[in-house]
């Protein structure tokens, strides 16, 4: 919920500031006493005190208790102002792209294509890779004038500088004539399939790319320095560990990424547990497929991720009928159904879990149809649909009937709702962002943010589950309130949900002996506390496998 961020006042301070470390955490027990813990455990949901040792959790219940398993010797946490929860998870992200947002131009805040310009030549040496300049974060549907911008205005500015700024929903991307030069692209050049290359009145390209247009000129860009990605991706997981994460599932992961995470987390230097999913549709598909599943401590890699259409703000999402504010569009399938059948397929036999981005109706109903006859060929594969953003209401049940998981990001909801209508109209939105539906339906759902597209806030996302608002708490009684959830079920989405869509439900999700000892303090009860006080609620500590990875000072 990008509207939220001046609301929310987190404190960030350096994952260095840690009391239980490496080994340390290992050998001795510990004792967490705070005001109040929430387990998520019906046996025994609000408790006073855990003890753990070795990453796992020994006891959960009164102080006394604690103390006694813990035995002699024993290190006594006091956190009397803090309400623990399990672990919070983001169950559909992407640490590379937040690493390289961290670092090339943000352009989120710009209000017409003039600021965002502005922001570009005020950039530091971080936005460039090579001689390009890269932004992220531009969304034309928050500027004055709520027209896709034109090359001209970047032309105007760096005339021989290849610009490549990609939109906040990162399905489209924003270039000036020397990238388009750079990919050999121009007015005799076609769509790709799944793809549109956006033209004027003169049939010239603007240089707006959206979907499978954007890769002719992202294949040009110079790749990132080794020292680059280290540094990048080094401050997006400790960024997730300041906003309370101790887990996140990484929607579509480059090997080079994987690497890089496999070699610290064999040194042990991993903060946070990640759940990959190989990309399934890049150079590297072949490469993940022969490779199989694999585990670590912190690292797991046993989904696949696909993109079957693109998204509603660029108009790349697949609709059943034409958009309502442009009726010559219906959106792109950025595969066609055979193709995603034979590919889905092909993981699926190699053991990977399938996770299919669907955003539109008609891509939903074309994803639920493969993933349902996949998982009747072979049952048990907990498949994915990541968004499931616009539903129809015949599709709503069979979520449940294919054993499918909804893995919804709450904070698209309230990004969105100043547009949607006027995309799809109203009648389309009545199972739109449709958490309550899929809930009353038994189907199994997940929460996260896809930041970078969203901010990196577990807290924000539990506040637009409860609300459908803005951080003015509009519209009054939110938005589309029918698909309002619980604080109980926004709670869940963000930790038993996500773990029953890692197949880590045994050992994460709750808080109970013999679990993990993955947990995230907080300064409020984001279930007790008025939904309001998320928005300036702060991230005390975050503990992954009985460590810290962050403490406030």
């Amino acid at each position: 919920m990008r509207a939220l961020v001046a609301a929310l006042t987190l404190a960030v301070a350096s994952t260095g500031c840690m009391k239980r470390t490496g080994a340390q955490a290992d050998a001795q027990a510990v004792v967490v006493v705070a005001r109040r813990i929430r387990t998520n455990d019906p046996q025994q949901p609000i408790v006073q005190a855990l003890a753990m040792k070795g990453g796992k959790l020994l006891k959960v219940g009164t102080r006394a208790q604690a103390l006694e398993a813990a035995g002699a010797g024993a290190l006594v946490d006091e956190l009397p102002d803090a309400v623990i929860v399990p672990g919070l998870a983001d169950a559909h992200a992407h640490l590379a792209g937040l690493g390289r947002s961290l670092a090339v131009a943000r352009l989120n805040d710009a209000r017409s294509a003039e600021e965002a310009v502005a922001a570009l030549k005020a950039a530091t040496a971080t936005a460039s890779q090579g001689d390009w300049l890269l932004g992220r974060g531009w969304d034309q549907n928050d500027w004055t004038v709520k027209d896709f911008p034109t090359r001209a205005v970047l032309d105007a500015a760096f005339p021989d500088r290849p610009v490549y700024l990609t939109r906040v929903d990162g399905h489209a991307a924003w270039v000036n004539t020397a990238a388009l030069k750079r990919a050999g692209l121009g007015r005799d050049s076609h769509d790709p399939a799944g793809g549109r290359l956006m033209r004027d009145a003169r049939g010239e390209l603007t240089g707006v790319l959206v979907d499978n247009a954007m890769t002719a000129v992202a294949e040009k860009i110079s790749p990132p320095s080794a020292e680059q990605l280290q540094r990048r991706l080094k401050a997006a997981v400790e960024l997730c560990a300041q906003r309370g994460l101790t887990s996140v599932h990484d929607a579509g992961m480059d090997l080079q990424t994987f690497a890089l995470l496999q070699s610290w987390d064999a040194l042990g230097a991993l903060p946070i547990r990640v759940y990959a999913m190989a990309d399934g549709q890049g150079p590297e598909a072949t490469e993940y497929l022969e490779r199989g599943p694999s585990s670590g401590r912190l690292l797991v890699m046993r989904a696949v991720k696909f993109l079957a259409d693109g998204a509603l703000g660029s108009r790349g999402a697949a609709l059943h009928a034409p958009y309502s504010d442009e009726p010559s569009q219906s959106g792109l399938l950025l595969l066609s159904p055979e193709e995603l059948e034979s590919k889905a397929r092909a993981f699926r036999h190699q053991g990977f879990q399938v996770a299919v981005h669907a955003i539109g109706d008609r891509a939903n109903t074309v994803v639920i149809d493969v993933l349902s006859k996949l998982e009747a060929e072979a049952p048990g594969g907990r498949h994915r649909v990541e968004h499931a953003q616009l539903l129809t209401a015949a599709d709503v049940p069979r979520f449940k009937q294919a054993g499918l998981i909804a893995s919804f990001q709450p904070t698209h909801a309230t990004s969105d709702m100043p547009w949607a209508a006027a995309r799809v109209g109203e009648a389309r939105l009545q199972y739109a962002y449709a958490w309550r539906s899929l809930l009353g339906s038994g189907a199994h759902v997940a929460f996260g943010s896809d930041f970078p597209v969203e901010e990196v806030s577990p807290l924000l996302g539990l506040y637009a589950a409860r609300t459908r608002q803005d951080a003015q708490a509009q519209p009054p009684g939110g938005w589309h309130p029918e698909q309002r959830v619980s604080a109980e079920e926004a709670l869940a989405g963000f930790t038993s949900g996500a773990a029953w869509a890692e197949f880590a439900e045994g050992r994460r999700g709750m808080l109970r002996e013999g679990m993990d000892a993955d947990f995230t303090a907080l300064s409020v009860d984001p279930v007790d506390d008025p939904p309001r006080s998320l928005l300036s609620a702060k991230v005390l500590v975050t503990v992954v496998d009985g460590r810290d990875v962050y403490r406030a000072k």
